[in-house]
């Protein structure tokens, strides 16, 4: 397992945490904005995802892996469709935990 760039999970309220560092988060797609995705975080948060040209389609659900180059915005790596079914409050959930008590189990 490559240790050498870690990717924090987090929403919207936890990116802001960590600007400048590797993130992994999961948006609803709004809208796509000019080579850009306006997405909503798992707990419904706007986020605007620049990067390369994602072709997931609206109201899908969307992995990004990126650095979080500002309090609401991500430069994607990497972007993964995940469908227009995911449980939002699990992973909503997941990020709390990783970011909180098990931090540790987490890079």
């Amino acid at each position: 397992m490559d240790t050498s760039s870690p990717t924090v999970f987090v929403n919207g309220e936890l990116l802001k945490l960590y600007m400048g560092r590797r993130v992994r988060t999961v948006v609803q797609v709004i809208r796509n904005e000019g080579g850009a995705v306006v997405g909503q975080s798992t707990d419904n948060q706007q986020l605007t995802v620049k990067g390369p040209n994602q072709s997931v389609p609206v109201m899908h659900f969307m992995e990004v892996i990126g650095v979080a180059d500002g309090p609401q915005s991500i430069r994607a790596e990497i972007c993964t469709d995940f469908g227009s079914n995911f449980d939002t409050a699990s992973y909503n959930g997941l990020c709390k935990l990783a970011n909180g008590q098990f931090k540790n189990l987490f890079l």
